[in-house]
């Protein structure tokens, strides 16, 4: 079960103590300063274990942390935070360095070093927090990375990725396959920081030991497009065919039919989905990377036994009334 705080069921005079004692279980020790004390001051917190991490999902008034040095020498365990901004502009000041992120981007806070994070209004974030021993990379190669996360050609795929753990971490921590959502997301975000400090024989190494994390990733976040093939998978990630084949043979991987088998299941989740009943078959399997609703068809019978007609009228059969 997560931790939860949500302001909305503390009586107003006692909402400024529960944001702090939320604030100092969930993430670094710091000051909480809101930006209207004698306002509206609300707030909802979610912290989700996310085995080797963990998921910390913010959304309050307008608030100010800051970690003082003093604050961070009490600490012995280095933190990295990789935060998606959701809504306002998040101001990080740390390190020398200021940055100013508006929603859809990504920041990296050193949470075991002084920091001074804040934004105006109401406003959210959502962040894995990672202890830096899991990342194996030296602490000042982090500290130089975090403000050069642009720099990364990976940001992006990063930053879709934590959008997408925070946007519904009930569903991803609870699944079976949530041990090995913590693996990838621990190597992609070894990857970026790799990536950005730009030391290049240890940026080699790194990119060479995910490179099947980084493939899987950006397959899954393409899915949708029917031109997604091995050779642009390969140039995307600067390695020749090939090495693609090669590193996935090792795991003992097919990529063409692992793509396809990604792409059924999820046409199978979209399919038995409400919101999709009056929506063609043909046009879910365009969705997903069909172009062609027969071959479409061919490969959903043969990989759960029933065609994609059979199992949405199965779907609203069992549907409650």
């Amino acid at each position: 079960m997560p931790y939860v705080l949500d302001t909305t069921d503390v009586p107003p005079p006692d909402r400024i103590e529960a944001v702090y004692l939320a604030m100092m279980y969930a993430s670094a020790p710091c000051h909480v300063i809101h930006e209207e004390p004698d306002g509206d001051i609300h707030c909802r917190m979610e912290l989700w274990d996310l085995g080797g991490a963990n998921i910390f999902i913010s959304r309050s008034s307008g608030i100010r942390l800051l970690r003082t040095a003093k604050q961070a020498k009490q600490d012995a365990m280095p933190v990295v935070a990789l935060s998606v901004q959701r809504q306002a502009h998040g101001h990080l000041e740390q390190h020398r360095h200021l940055q100013v992120v508006p929603p859809g981007e990504l920041l990296a806070v050193d949470l075991s070093g002084p920091y001074d994070y804040s934004w105006s209004g109401d406003g959210a974030a959502g962040c894995i927090q990672i202890p830096s021993d899991q990342l194996g990379l030296p602490i000042d190669i982090i500290r130089q990375a975090i403000h050069r996360l642009r720099a990364s050609p990976l940001y992006d795929m990063v930053t879709d990725h934590i959008a997408n753990l925070v946007r519904d971490p009930a569903r991803i921590t609870t699944d079976p396959a949530a041990a090995s959502v913590t693996t990838a997301s621990i190597e992609l975000a070894r990857a970026l920081l790799a990536s950005a400090a730009h030391t290049d024989r240890l940026t080699s190494q790194v990119l060479a030991e995910t490179l099947l994390t980084r493939v899987r990733t950006y397959v899954r976040q393409h899915l949708a497009d029917p031109d997604l093939t091995p050779s642009r998978i390969a140039a995307a990630h600067n390695v020749s065919l090939r090495h693609l084949y090669k590193v996935c043979a090792q795991a003992d991987i097919s990529l063409e039919q692992w793509i396809i088998s990604e792409r059924l299941q999820n046409a199978w989740h979209d399919l038995r989905r409400p919101e999709n009943r009056h929506r063609p078959v043909a046009v879910i399997a365009h969705r997903w990377g069909f172009r062609d609703p027969t071959h479409f068809t061919r490969r959903f019978k043969a990989r759960y036994g029933i065609s994609p007609g059979e199992w949405r009228r199965s779907a609203e059969e069992t549907a409650p009334p």
